[in-house]
């Protein structure tokens, strides 16, 4: 009788986790999150670079349509808002497209707006990227509809 209720104390004792144990699956998992994290973090920030340059094709498409209906691109001034509301600054579209050309203007993977210029007819649609300034090298530079 005495063996049996050491033995149910000794097995009660037994189904936790002492707290070296935890503390080796704690180091464990944090050498594979080192050896991990350095691995992918370049491949989420070429993933938000691809995610951008969509975007920005996306928005060209839409201006292109802007621009078949009403003969032109809107304005700088009125940017890109013009491809979800109709401008009611000059030029103002004449056959704009009920509904607009797109539900809403997205910001790019940074949580920025996008940058819209039009010079002479000419479209400008960029990013300044995760470091949100024009310019930049490398991972912070610039991506545009001219990439």
């Amino acid at each position: 009788m005495k063996n049996r209720k050491i033995k149910g104390i000794m097995s009660s004792r037994r189904s936790g986790f002492t707290l070296i144990e935890i503390m080796v699956v704690v180091v464990i998992l944090g050498l594979l999150a080192a050896l991990v994290v350095p691995r992918i973090g370049p491949q989420v920030a070429e993933a938000q670079r691809t995610t951008a340059a969509t975007q920005i094709r996306s928005i060209e498409d839409a201006l292109e349509m802007y621009r078949m209906h009403n003969g032109f691109y809107p304005s700088t001034q009125q940017g890109l808002d013009a491809l979800v509301n109709a401008p009611t600054t000059s030029p103002v579209p004449k056959r704009y497209a009920e509904g607009g050309y797109l539900k809403k203007v997205p910001e790019d993977p940074w949580g920025n707006p996008y940058v819209y210029r039009n010079v002479n007819g000419r479209i400008t649609i960029m990013s300044y990227g995760p470091d949100g300034e024009e310019g930049g090298e490398g991972v912070n530079a610039d991506i545009t509809n001219a990439d």
